[in-house]
């Protein structure tokens, strides 16, 4: 369960530093966005596991796929485990495409 929330909390920092430079944030919004961490790379893959690099120098490492979906079955209800496993695959397809988009903008700079 710990590790899901970990991974929950990752995946928004992720979608909040992608959104937070957007054109009308608010100046919230923006002051904010200079306490998060910002990802500058991400290695692995979601069967080995993916480590993410903030700019900060810190790193996080989230449980492999495989590993954040069985915890789902510690959820009480169906409706909750889909819900936890549609989850850990967006989270884990969404950092793939982020780590595609990190070695795409350093090969187009």
């Amino acid at each position: 369960m710990k590790t899901l929330l970990l991974a929950a909390l990752c995946f928004g920092a992720l979608t909040w530093a992608g959104t937070a430079g957007t054109a009308g944030a608010s100046a919230g919004a923006v002051a904010r966005a200079a306490t998060r961490p910002v990802v500058v790379d991400v290695e692995g893959d979601k069967a080995d596991g993916f480590t993410l690099h903030y700019a900060d120098g810190s790193s996080l490492s989230p449980p492999t796929d495989s590993e954040a979906a069985a915890e789902c079955s510690e959820y009480d209800t169906r409706l909750a485990r889909v819900r936890c496993r549609v989850g850990v695959r967006t989270w884990y397809r969404d950092l793939g495409d982020l780590q595609r988009s990190l070695a795409w903008v350093r090969a187009h700079r």
